[in-house]
């Protein structure tokens, strides 16, 4: 196993992700027999980090996974949980739950960590993240009177939290927004892959935390998947560069070649996964400057990217002032793969500031380098979206 540094800790460049565990059925219940035996394999191959949150598998896998990892000396393994303050709200004074987590009684924050230690069978948190920091949580998050992050800046002084950072799917300015608010986060989560590398502007994510000191720990390296089998013409090239290598390994090896990458989770289902992915990580092979540029070849097969440059000229003639090319980057990852995932973004934005703002006056069609037909692009993306707000 590859290990890294994280300040004082040798932490396995392959974690655990508990999201996506074995199951008995459609609702998420999990099959304890199979995901034992993928958590010990994981472990005993060299993984020692094991990340999980408040409501993966309906609350489950906090419990499981603290269950299984108790048989094991305490100091060889970190395990990583989540304050779900993308699920609440706070508003007239009150608590409330929100999305996925409506209906259940309101909790404080300090409720919510005493639950998660006591499910978890723990006296701290090796690490310890504000789940998902976006546009629609933001607020939340650094809301004084609720004191999210004062709490849990006690708690890691109390010895409680050994290391406070937050997982994001927002926007790369959201991310630099919130890091220059508080500057107490040791590490930042985010969705990575060569895909994402493009389409979610995962490559100007990377660069602002990298800017800002603090490693990047890569979730969704497959894109739940989705990069493990990618299409016949893009399959093909990639066998022919690496005949006996899976597919999917091709992701884990682009994050292996990002110096600011430290953890890659993994949210590994079946025992032929957490063997390869283990296998994988068990010698350094970063993909090379060729193969990058072979990534880039799969990805044009994958998607049909609008190329917009950001040179922002559009903005500037733009009479409904439009920020045209943040809503051109969320239009080409929305057109590839409509996601609920966009919502955390749209849902913080104004009607004024939507695609279905724009009135084809043509203005930014006339005046693009690229020669793009920014009002198609709108009329389109206002489509997705109203198929986006149904998923």
């Amino acid at each position: 196993m590859i290990y890294k540094q994280f300040q004082n800790l040798s932490v396995s460049r392959l974690g655990m992700g508990a999201m996506r565990l074995p199951t008995t059925d459609p609702h998420g219940s999990i099959d304890e027999e199979k995901a034992r035996s993928v958590i010990e394999y994981a472990y005993e191959h060299g993984v020692n980090y094991f990340d999980t949150a408040y409501r993966y598998h309906k609350g489950e896998s906090e419990r499981f996974v603290g269950k299984v990892l108790s048989q094991y000396p305490r100091e060889s393994w970190y395990l990583a949980t989540k304050m779900p303050g993308h699920m609440m709200r706070y508003r007239n004074g009150r608590l409330e739950f929100t999305g996925y987590l409506s209906g259940q009684s309101p909790k404080s924050p300090a409720q919510i960590f005493e639950e998660q230690l006591e499910k978890c069978g723990v006296d701290y948190f090796d690490f310890y993240l504000l789940h998902n920091v976006c546009e629609t949580s933001f607020d939340f998050y650094t809301d004084e009177e609720v004191g999210v992050v004062e709490y849990l800046l006690e708690q890691r002084k109390a010895g409680r939290i050994r290391h406070l950072g937050f997982s994001s799917h927002g926007r790369p300015e959201t991310i630099d927004k919130f890091l220059n608010w508080k500057n107490c986060f040791e590490f930042v989560q985010i969705q990575l892959n060569y895909l994402d590398w493009v389409l979610q502007d995962a490559k100007q994510k990377y660069e602002v935390i990298t800017d800002h000191g603090i490693p990047v720990f890569a979730m969704e390296p497959c894109r739940g998947g989705r990069l493990a089998s990618l299409n016949e013409k893009a399959d093909a090239m990639l066998k022919k560069a690496r005949p006996h290598d899976s597919i999917a390994s091709w992701a884990f090896r682009f994050l292996q070649s990002l110096p600011n990458v430290g953890v890659v989770l993994s949210g590994m289902t079946t025992m032929d996964q957490v063997v390869e992915n283990v296998r994988l990580f068990s010698y350094p092979d970063p993909v090379t400057e060729e193969e990058e540029k072979l990534l880039q070849q799969v990805i044009a097969t994958m998607v049909n990217l609008v190329p917009c440059t950001a040179c922002r000229y559009c903005c500037d003639v733009c009479p409904q002032e439009l920020d045209i090319p943040k809503l051109i980057s969320m239009y080409n990852e929305a057109s590839f793969e409509p996601s609920s995932t966009i919502n955390f973004t749209l849902g913080a934005m104004k009607d004024s500031e939507l695609p279905s703002a724009c009135i084809a006056c043509e203005s930014c069609k006339n005046l693009c380098p690229q020669e793009i037909d920014v009002p198609r692009i709108m009329k389109e993306f206002n489509e997705i979206i109203k198929n986006i707000s149904k998923i």
